[in-house]
This record gives C-alpha cells, sequence and structure tokens, in this order.
C-alpha cells in the first residue's frame, strides 16, 4: 500500500463539529482504561458531571451517553413522549426538522411553528400555539439554541416568557449541542426542565459522548410515561455505581477526555471562553460583510443580534458552487469549512469558528476561504482579511 503524502503543518478545521481537539484532551484520552470497581473511574464521572452542571449552571441531574446529540434527542423523546402524546417543536430550520422527523418517528404528534429563513424563532408564534392548546395537551417545547445549519442562536429567555404568558406548564426541552462552552447559558435561572449537548463542539472532545440534564419537574413527567424504553431510560441510570449511569460500560477515553477539556475551560474562566467567541465571530462577519460587497456573498442570518458565535452560514449567488470553493479551501490551501445541510445545500457555506480556536486560526481559516474564493473566481468585496484584522484588534483592546 503506498503512504499518503505527508502535508506539512496541518489541515485547519473549521467545521463546527467535530470541532479541533486540544493537546491536552487528546494526552488525556491516551490513558489506559480501568476496571470497573476501580475508585479513579468514579472520580472522573463524577468530575464530568461536576463539571457539566457548572458549565449549564444547574443542579439538575446529569445523564451521559456514548452516543452523538441525535442519540441526546432520542432520549429525550424516550423518556418524556408516549406515543401520540404532542411535542411543539420550534422551527430553527435542518435541525429543528431533523428533531422532529425522529419524534416522529417514535410515534410523537409534532407541532411545528414556522421558520423564515435567516431569522431566528418566531416567539409570538409559539405563544399563540400554547394558548390555542386549552386542554395542556402539549407536553414540551422542544428548542435548537443555535442552528448549526443556519448559523442562528435564538434567545431561550424569550421562550420561557411565551411559556409563562401562556400560563401553559409545558417542559422547556434545549439543546446546546452547538452552543454550549460558547455562548451563554443558564440552565437553573432559564427555568428550562432538560437540556441536551454532545462533545464534539465548543466542548473539544471527539464525537462520540452526550449528557441530558433533567430536572425533578421532567423526571415527574418521565417517571408517569408508560412508553417501554432501556437504554435511554433516566430513572436507570439515576444511580451511584458507573455501570448503571452508563447501562453497562462507560466510554472511558471519552470521560477522560471530557474531564480535561473542562478543565481547560475553568482554568480558562467561563466568561472569558464566551468572550473569545464574541471576539472571534466579530472577526468573521466583518470578513464576511467585506467580502459581500463584491455581490456574490452574503450573511444569512438577517438580524446581527441572532448571529451565531459558533459558525457563520455564508449564503452564495446562483452558479456558485460552494462544494466546489470547499475542495479547493481543503485540497489546496488546507482549510477544512462545511457544505450547506438540509434546504441550504448547494445555497451556502459555512465556517465553524468555536471550541479551541485563537484570532490566529481564524485568520489562517480566513485567509485561506479568500484565497480559494480568489481561484474559484467569485467576486468579493476586497480586505476580508484586513476587516478581521481589525475587528480583532478592536476587540483584544476592549478585553484588556
Amino acid at each position: 500500500m503506498t503512504p499518503h503524502a505527508r502535508i506539512p503543518g496541518h489541515r485547519f478545521l473549521h467545521s463546527p463539529g467535530p470541532t479541533r481537539v486540544p493537546d491536552e484532551v487528546m494526552d488525556a484520552m491516551r490513558r489506559q482504561p480501568m476496571d470497573l470497581a476501580d475508585p479513579r473511574l468514579d472520580r472522573v464521572i463524577q468530575a464530568c458531571e461536576a463539571g457539566l452542571k457548572a458549565l449549564l449552571q444547574t443542579s439538575a441531574d446529569v445523564f451521559m451517553y456514548a452516543c452523538n446529540g441525535h442519540g441526546a434527542w432520542e432520549a429525550v423523546i424516550a423518556n418524556l413522549l408516549a406515543p401520540g402524546q404532542q411535542v411543539l417543536i420550534t422551527g430553527t430550520g435542518h435541525f429543528s426538522e431533523s428533531w422532529a422527523v425522529q419524534a416522529e418517528a417514535m410515534g410523537a404528534k409534532v407541532l411545528r411553528t414556522p421558520w423564515r429563513e435567516g431569522y431566528p424563532i418566531d416567539v409570538p408564534a409559539i405563544e399563540a400555539a400554547l394558548r390555542a392548546d386549552t386542554t395542556h395537551a402539549i407536553v414540551a417545547v422542544f428548542v435548537v439554541h443555535t442552528d448549526t445549519a443556519s448559523g442562528m442562536t435564538s434567545d431561550p429567555v424569550r421562550i420561557r416568557q411565551a411559556l409563562d404568558a401562556a400560563a401553559h406548564p409545558a417542559l422547556l426541552v434545549v439543546d446546546v449541542v452547538a452552543s454550549l462552552g460558547a455562548a451563554p447559558f443558564a440552565m437553573d435561572a432559564l427555568r428550562a426542565n432538560v437540556v441536551l449537548g454532545a462533545s464534539q463542539k465548543g466542548l473539544m472532545v471527539p464525537p462520540g459522548l452526550a449528557f441530558v440534564a433533567v430536572d425533578s419537574a421532567a423526571m415527574k413527567v418521565a417517571a408517569a410515561n408508560p412508553l417501554p424504553r432501556f437504554y435511554w431510560d433516566w430513572a436507570r441510570r439515576q444511580s451511584p455505581l458507573s455501570y448503571r449511569k452508563f447501562c453497562g460500560t462507560p466510554p472511558q477515553s471519552l470521560l477522560f477526555g471530557l474531564e480535561a477539556a473542562l478543565g481547560l475551560i475553568f482554568h480558562e474562566g467561563a466568561e472569558q471562553v464566551i468572550a473569545r467567541h464574541r471576539m472571534i465571530a466579530r472577526a468573521v462577519h466583518a470578513a464576511v460583510e467585506a467580502w459581500s460587497e463584491g455581490g456574490a456573498l452574503s450573511l444569512f442570518v438577517r438580524e446581527p443580534a441572532a448571529r451565531s458565535v459558533s459558525v457563520t452560514t455564508v449564503a452564495v449567488a446562483a452558479g456558485i458552487d460552494p462544494e466546489a470553493l470547499r475542495s479547493v479551501a481543503r485540497e489546496q490551501f488546507q482549510v477544512a469549512i462545511a457544505g450547506g445541510l438540509g434546504p441550504l445545500a448547494g445555497r451556502t457555506f459555512r465556517i465553524g469558528h468555536l471550541g479551541d480556536m485563537n484570532p490566529a486560526m481564524i485568520l489562517g481559516c480566513l485567509a485561506g476561504v479568500e484565497a480559494a474564493m480568489r481561484v474559484q473566481g467569485i467576486s468579493i468585496g476586497s480586505g476580508g482579511v484586513q476587516h478581521a484584522v481589525a475587528a480583532l484588534a478592536g476587540g483584544v483592546t476592549e478585553t484588556r
């Protein structure tokens, strides 16, 4: 077998997940596994649970699963919704629709609020749907905090306010897969009942580990749910024994990595991590706005306040092939960016900028993307990278 030619340096990973894994996390994952009775394993699991609770700002129970975010979605559906019961899923685009389809496949009746491309969740539509539900048949409201397909972040506080205004008892369930560790989130202050996430984005761990934080109200709903379940069952996992917490053998290497990643986040400081993400996102937005002056590109999210600090979705004009652009960026300039998903496939590309990311890394990414666009003959305004530099320099000054 002919070995692959070595590429000098490293390829820049700028998908919105998986994200770059820090060396400290990779080193932690090199540890040998432990037998399940080893008290050191219990301490690792406890550290991960405590760290996630601190990052979520919650006292709720945390259950971890050897799965991806879709597995966490299924855990939520299996515990909260019996076949035929209703859930209101707030429209954010590709990921809210994917969650809706998954819920329907498991027998739930899904009500959807409409999604308008380029805009955050329609809160008045949520309140209207809840007010119309006079029998309180809706068990829960599912919310994707940051939709990585559209690059849009909605305000969950406004959704909680809609629930309160409608005086509806539905549970508030929030997906923070793409926002935790990048954007502010406080579960208990929000009065969210269930929050779910996964390892491969802002938590800076390889894919394969997900979690669900569940408060007492949601546990009561789950206890009354007659749907048969085993692996996903929160009640079975509510145990001090590590093998019961994971319904079998824990994914030890991923837990070692998560413990190290949470340590990095808290060593830097959660507020500083959020500020860093804001600064880097401003640089990306500034570059895209400058490129947009050429008429071929635009920021997909129309409302600046709703633009994600995790990923920026860039809309392209008709006739531009974003997949060809991605190939040139990856193969010629060693910058891996993401393509469009669902209804945005072929219409957008995405630049991920979350997790283990610093200003120099994002400038390298933007320079590679700009070079690829020039190779492809895409009409762009001048000075995209220079505008990003200016935004970063201003951000550094502000944080001193």
